[in-house]
């Protein structure tokens, strides 16, 4: 039997005689005015708190891992910048704020896509009986289905704009949770190496007290001192130790936390604290003298002026769903249909139709979602505005405590000098019987204080540093490189056995 072949062919073009919607369109348009996606600072025109002497203004590290690193080791701890790496890669803070910019990028992919057509693939086969046919039947189809809203009046592409600003915030939080990671590790750090510092302190105070209680003892019994001196001298001896024993405690408690920060074996850790560390120097590094630079290299601040163009972009989104919607929908598809030995093949494609859907009435819905993406975005700006608020109090703290620990450090250092001078001469005239053990512990106690003092003043000093380096953003640049696909941690997971 001859096969018969048909191949009809169906041809539609929509051509909608809508003259009166033009004029509704085009006022529809002009109606739509979303709040303004960037809002003025009101920051101040220099700093009120003294800035550090150095040659030149500098950023830290310009948001290179690698110069990160680097820059820290200007610190003069060579156990620094390895603590810093391994925070980083453990730090749960900046795995979920990778996590998050993965999130965002992937969502701005969403949002673009929904700015194109879309394109589907259909198939379907089917057999049974065909009262045209008169028997059995079998019928095969494929096609294509491709449909496109065309963004009108804009709402798909604020969706697009939103996505896209919350993308770059993202980006910028990554950068600044390493930044807060490094900040933290140095802090401890520097409070292990003042804890050491301290414990060294107390136990040359120990030994110093053991010593002239050792010989106060040796008097006694020879009949130059008396009990009560003896008596007061083994409690003086007895005091000193228990406090460098606390002091032992505060620091194997301060490895603790590094073990925590860092996930790293507490014997590896140790053995890397180990390294004797050099003084820092004077200066770190220098920042610029306007508020306004000092503040665009904030990575919260960029995220918080973000969030408010992204809330701006999703009021006009919200906006423009009040109006109509255009689409256009186009298939092309095949189909054969088989029935007592004859085959007919059939072919189709069209464009079409071309639809308009104008909403008349949904309850009041979609303005209830132009006042809620109001009402974010005048908490978004409200929250920049807070958030550089902030900025400029924490580097002009930070400013404050630089100046203050450098005018301190000269009259603490005279200081130790004076009552180490003041204490060996009393040690001496103490041991030719010329001074009481009383005036030799009053002596012993101010040098005591004197040194701690130092020793806490630098703490101090490089924790003003390390709050400047957070407050003036870290070094962070708005053409700061992305976050690595794949988690650091999911390749190196050192395990923790604190001991």
């Amino acid at each position: 039997m001859s096969l018969a072949r048909i191949k009809p062919f169906h041809f539609s073009f929509p051509r909608p005689r809508l003259p009166g919607l033009a004029p509704l369109l085009l006022a529809a348009g002009c109606s739509l005015q979303p709040p303004a996606p960037s809002v003025p600072l009101a920051t101040p025109g220099g700093w009120q708190a003294p800035l550090p002497a150095t040659a030149e203004p500098t950023l830290p590290h310009h948001s290179s891992q690698q110069r990160l690193l680097e820059w820290w080791q200007q610190a003069g701890d060579p156990a620094l910048p390895g603590l810093i790496e391994a925070a980083q890669a453990a730090s749960p803070t900046v795995g979920t704020a990778r996590s998050r910019f993965l999130q965002a990028r992937a969502t701005r992919m969403s949002a673009g896509a929904a700015l194109g057509p879309t394109l589907d693939a259909t198939a379907q086969t089917s057999r049974g009986f065909s009262q045209i046919a008169g028997g059995i039947a079998t019928q095969n189809q494929a096609g294509l289905q491709a449909s496109w809203e065309i963004d009108l009046f804009g709402a798909n592409s604020a969706t697009r704009d939103a996505a896209q600003a919350r993308l770059e915030g993202a980006q910028a939080q990554w950068h600044d949770a390493r930044i807060s990671v490094a900040a933290e590790v140095a802090n401890e750090l520097n409070n292990f190496r003042s804890c050491r510092r301290e414990l060294a302190i107390q136990e040359s105070d120990a030994a110093s007290r053991a010593e002239s209680a050792r010989l106060t003892d040796l008097a006694m019994r020879a009949g130059f001192q008396s009990t009560a001196n003896a008596a007061l001298a083994r409690a003086s001896s007895a005091e000193a130790a228990a406090r460098a024993r606390q002091q032992r405690a505060l620091c194997d408690i301060s490895v603790k936390a590094l073990v925590a920060l860092t996930a790293l074996d507490e014997p590896a850790l140790r053995a890397r604290l180990a390294a004797p560390a050099q003084p820092p120097s004077d200066t770190l590094f220098a920042i610029d003298h306007l508020p306004a630079a000092v503040l665009a290299q904030r990575p919260d601040l960029f995220n918080a002026d973000r969030n408010v163009a992204a809330a701006s972009a999703e009021v006009g989104s919200a906006q423009a769903r009040r109006y109509p919607r255009l689409t256009l929908a186009g298939s092309v598809g095949a189909a054969t249909f088989r029935a007592r030995g004859t085959n007919v093949d059939v072919s189709t494609w069209s464009i079409g139709p071309l639809a308009v859907t104008l909403p008349l009435f949904d309850g009041g819905r979609r303005r209830a979602d132009i006042d809620a993406a109001q009402a974010r975005y005048d908490e978004a700006v409200t929250q920049y505005r807070a958030t550089a608020r902030q900025a400029v109090r924490e580097v002009e703290e930070a400013l404050v405590n630089l100046e203050s620990t450098a005018a301190r450090t000269t009259d603490a250092r005279a200081a130790v000098e004076g009552y180490q001078a003041s204490f060996e001469a009393t040690e001496q005239r103490y041991r030719g019987g010329l001074a009481s053990l009383l005036e030799l512990e009053e002596s012993r106690r101010m040098l005591l204080t004197a040194r701690t003092t130092q020793s806490a003043l630098e703490r101090e000093r490089m924790a003003a540093w390390i709050a400047l380096y957070r407050a003036a953003g870290g070094g962070w640049r708005q053409e700061a490189p992305v976050p690595p696909e794949a988690s650091p941690a999911a390749s190196t997971a050192p395990a923790t056995h604190p001991s």
